[in-house]
């Protein structure tokens, strides 16, 4: 069997809240506390899970950069989640939140930054594993 990921750690502030966030823009479950280590969990799918963990106040919060693929329905929703919870969203990697889907590779893409920093792009179609 090929290696499958199976969790990531995501620094943040606020592991409760920053878990808490991303699952309702995602759409999907979370933990407060996950089953092991001080985490907590948002269930992106039955073979993924991130565990947000807090870092200390002094320290930096490095910005991290997260995709996920979703089909075109799923991606309908989560537009629809982003609008009705106020996150800006933008249509480049960086620049203004321009509200506008990104369409130049073939799907439809947007990003959207959430208060640690870290850049979370939403895609139908990846780019980077082209056939």
């Amino acid at each position: 069997m090929p290696a499958q990921l199976d969790h990531l750690l995501v620094p943040a502030r606020d592991r409760r809240a920053a878990a808490e966030r991303l699952a309702a823009i995602l759409g999907v479950p979370w933990a407060a506390q996950a089953a092991v280590g001080p985490f907590s969990a948002v269930y992106v799918s039955d073979d993924l899970t991130l565990d947000f963990d807090e870092v200390a106040p002094c320290d930096a919060v490095p910005a991290l950069h997260f995709a996920f693929r979703f089909s075109e329905p799923e991606f309908d929703a989560l537009l629809a989640r982003l609008q009705q919870l106020g996150v800006a969203w933008r249509s480049t990697p960086h620049g203004p939140d321009d509200r506008q889907v990104n369409t130049s590779a073939g799907g439809r893409l947007i990003y959207w930054r959430e208060p640690d920093g870290h850049a979370w792009e939403a895609l139908t179609q990846s780019y980077a594993r082209r056939a």
